[in-house]
């Protein structure tokens, strides 16, 4: 027996909910942090749960950077704004969704 998706009760092969959260009208904001030493930090906010973790994961691989994700924020070492705009949009994010400042 297939898994069962808890949100839509379809199997998990054919699941389309991570989609379709991907495609409400949350924002998700990037923009840069100074931290010490006059290092730069990239932040993404605007998303949660297990979407974090994943999102965080696939942009410090594809960006080959070091970063960390809690409390909702992504946090990426080094300048990287607009590649992280190019690479969630090629995670499947929306363009309208996605600021950056």
């Amino acid at each position: 027996m297939p898994e069962i998706c808890p949100k839509c009760g379809l199997p998990k092969e054919i699941c389309v909910c991570d989609l379709l959260d991907r495609e409400t009208n949350r924002k998700i904001r990037v923009y840069l942090e100074k931290k010490k030493f006059r290092k730069f930090m990239t932040v993404v906010t605007g998303l949660s749960g297990e979407e974090l973790e994943k999102t965080a994961k696939e942009l410090k691989r594809q960006l080959a950077c070091g970063g960390t994700y809690k409390n909702g924020i992504i946090e990426l070492q080094g300048e990287h704004k607009d590649s992280v705009k190019k690479a969630l949009l090629g995670l499947g994010y929306p363009e309208e969704s996605i600021d950056v400042a």
